[in-house]
């Protein structure tokens, strides 16, 4: 049961311009942004992690570079265009006050399934991808790491909604009813039965209790089922 961090990149110039950045190249972490992802490599400090991988745009870049200076370790560190932000096409570099005019924007609201970017990538593909990235690099982690790997996903607000949403089993036209703030810390768990999502959108919290444990603990029938009544937490017997 590998564990994967999402992680969205802290504040930009274009958050605070109200400006829709999408895939526009050179969009960088302002000094509160850059403060934001030090505060987020702190927490992470005390989980050794596998892996960190990143969005190719800068902005992710900037925040996995943080996260990785607060290691102690040396975890593998890949950029995965799976998890890029959505392509919104025309929409790119416009401003949200003049976005909110358009039509589509209730559809993005209200039906994101049906929602399509002119000239861009449609919301059900965005998630579609994002989703096959993250699952398919949890397995390949586990698979390299064991079942106590925990590994970091560095990667934008649709994103990390979007994964969430799949996990919770969420229809993608409620996933405006998550919120992914900048530099804040989800976490999932995938699972043989299901996916387990222990955190969203957190800001400050111990994250020591996601360390593996030095000597693995005795596997225990059924150990991907839920525990009936919520069970016992981290760092429980097993």
């Amino acid at each position: 049961m590998a564990t994967v961090i999402l992680v969205r990149h802290g504040r930009t110039t274009a958050n605070t311009a109200g400006v829709l950045a999408g895939r526009t190249a050179g969009v960088r972490l302002d000094d509160t942004g850059a403060a934001q992802a030090a505060r987020t490599a702190e927490r992470l400090a005390a989980v050794p992690l596998a892996a960190v991988v990143t969005s190719p745009l800068e902005r992710c870049r900037q925040t996995a570079r943080a996260i990785l200076r607060a290691q102690d370790g040396t975890p593998a560190t890949a950029t995965e265009r799976g998890i890029t932000e959505c392509d919104y096409g025309a929409w790119q570099g416009r401003s949200l006050r003049e976005l909110a005019k358009e039509p589509l924007w209730k559809t993005v609201q209200t039906q994101p399934s049906a929602a399509a970017f002119p000239d861009g990538e449609s919301m059900a593909a965005m998630q579609a991808r994002s989703v096959a990235a993250v699952r398919r690099l949890d397995a390949l982690y586990e698979a390299e790491h064991g079942a106590g790997a925990v590994w970091v996903a560095v990667s934008h607000g649709d994103i990390i909604k979007s994964v969430l949403a799949d996990a919770l089993g969420m229809h993608l036209d409620l996933f405006q009813r998550l919120q992914v703030d900048p530099a804040s810390v989800s976490i999932v768990r995938y699972t043989a039965t299901r996916p387990y999502v222990l955190a969203t959108n957190t800001h400050a919290g111990d994250l020591s209790w996601l360390k593996p444990p030095a000597k693995p603990a005795r596997r225990r029938k059924k150990a991907d089922d839920a525990a009936v009544g919520g069970g016992a937490g981290p760092g429980a017997p097993a």
